[in-house]
């Protein structure tokens, strides 16, 4: 009888929720290894059956990049939380605040930062992963430009496209070497030895020298 019942678990063509699935495969992200996330042990954990990843997200690496997605949008809401008490107009302040809390709450989230590693390089090959990340992509730089008042046009995006860029890249780099990370003070004197470091002034757009 059991084994007729894991079997409708399974295969059943019935299709179950796609937020009950995005949630099972965060949970699964939060406590096991990337490598043994399998969609049987995706729908196990969100109470579904397997045929409902194929109907709802057309394959198991798709779920993921959305549940990916959906992860680190809740890493920057909690991380916009800590920043509650920083008047908006001190960028500075947010952005150190913002490097801690990243900082604090980065081992919690290590899985997602690994299948995040792992949908950016699927996103050289396969276009609906592309698309799927690219719309995430821009979708945070607007919420970081906002985040760190950096201004809602096209200059304040780009602004917070390389903030992203610079915290990403950090996380990356954390996944080979932990003691790669930099708190939130050590990023804000780095930043200031960087600009100490970089030409001052403007290039003219005639020229293209500094004036």
């Amino acid at each position: 009888m059991e084994s007729i019942r894991l079997y409708n678990l399974l295969v059943s063509p019935q299709p179950s929720n796609r937020a009950q699935l995005i949630e099972g495969t965060l949970r699964c992200l939060e406590r096991i290894p990337p490598e043994r996330i399998t969609a049987r042990v995706i729908a196990a954990e969100s109470g579904a059956n397997l045929a409902s990843i194929t109907y709802h997200f057309g394959s198991k690496d798709n779920l993921v990049t959305e549940a990916v997605i959906e992860g680190l949008d809740r890493w920057l809401a909690a991380i916009r939380d800590r920043l509650a008490d920083v008047p908006p107009e001190s960028a500075r302040a947010r952005l150190r605040r913002a490097g801690e809390a990243v900082e604090d709450s980065r081992r919690h989230h290590l899985g997602l930062a690994h299948m995040f590693l792992a949908a950016m390089a699927r996103a050289q090959h396969d276009v609906r992963v592309r698309d799927l990340l690219a719309t995430g992509f821009h979708r945070t730089r607007s919420a970081m430009a906002d985040l760190l008042g950096l201004g809602l046009d096209a200059t304040g995006r780009d602004a917070a496209g390389l903030v992203l860029s610079m915290f990403n890249g950090l996380l990356f780099q954390t996944l080979i070497d932990p003691t790669l990370a930099i708190d939130g003070d050590r990023m804000v004197t780095a930043q200031a030895r960087l600009r100490a470091a970089l030409p001052d002034g403007r290039s003219s757009p005639a020229t293209g020298r500094t004036t």
